[in-house]
């Protein structure tokens, strides 16, 4: 089979520039495109260049449309309301679109859905790395096990000072796990914010905590806290190139799929 043909969206970013170099350095892929916002002080540029390996000569540019002609598949670190616009043209053209955006909504997530049923092969996942969705399952093991009268549950999570969205949609992706253990819907049970007289713990409910600071790529604990006993759970991503690797190899697994919308566990076997 031919390489596959990705555009990288963002590629002016830090996730964008790792995107490029390690599918530069693959022979399964070719980095047909690069694009960024228009007005990006990097429109023009080389993306292998930009991104610190050899010249491709795949001008930074902000045509998708065009961009979108050349390609096979999409790699898209966004936000919501670009993920949603950009599924309903991969729709259109039946393409690969792997999205690790976070932040977004029930109404969101409902358009990325119906992308798929629609014609697009869609890998969404909250976190692509390897040992976040293997964390997931072993969570939603220990919730179904431990159950939630004997232990409660609480997710912390930190991540650099310059995340936009909270709790993380690592976080989110763990207390999904953990409410699937649980046979409760997540919505109904978690606890964002604690602050004053609160009174005890309702039982039963998950509860997530928000640290934010410094250059931290992403800390990740699951606490499972009994009468005498705690057990946690807990993944620490040091290099961002983890959540690249994991894009690109759900792009490529998606490749060979029907339409529809798929999870990393999916493409992991998980």
């Amino acid at each position: 089979m031919d390489a596959m043909r990705l555009v990288i969206l963002g590629a002016g970013g830090r996730m964008g520039r790792t995107l490029v170099r390690l599918a530069s350095e693959a022979p399964e892929f070719a980095v047909a495109a690069a694009v960024e916002r228009p007005g990006s002080a990097h429109l023009g540029d080389d993306a292998g260049t930009l991104a610190g390996v050899a010249a491709l000569g795949v001008p930074v540019s902000d045509d998708l449309e065009a961009a979108l002609r050349e390609a096979d598949g999409v790699i898209d670190f966004t936000a919501p309301a670009a993920s949603v616009a950009l599924a309903l043209q991969t729709a259109r053209r039946g393409l690969v679109h792997v999205i690790g955006t976070t932040g977004c909504s029930a109404d969101d997530d409902a358009a990325i859905a119906a992308a798929g049923r629609d014609g697009a092969r869609i890998v969404k996942s909250g976190n692509m790395s390897l040992g976040v969705n293997l964390l997931s399952v072993l969570v939603e093991q220990a919730a179904r096990a431990l159950g939630p009268d004997a232990f409660d549950l609480e997710i912390l999570e930190m991540h650099h000072r310059h995340k936009v969205d909270a709790p993380s949609g690592t976080a989110l992706l763990l207390g999904h796990a953990a409410a699937a253990g649980r046979g409760i819907d997540l919505a109904d049970r978690s606890v964002r914010v604690r602050d004053g007289h609160t009174g005890p713990r309702p039982q039963g409910t998950i509860g997530f905590a928000t640290l934010r600071g410094g250059s931290v790529v992403g800390d990740h604990e699951v606490i499972l806290a009994g009468e005498g006993e705690r057990i946690t759970l807990k993944h620490h991503a040091e290099d961002r190139a983890i959540f690249a690797r994991g894009a690109l190899r759900a792009a490529l697994w998606a490749r060979s799929q029907p339409p529809g919308l798929y999870s990393m566990r999916d493409v992991l076997g998980l």
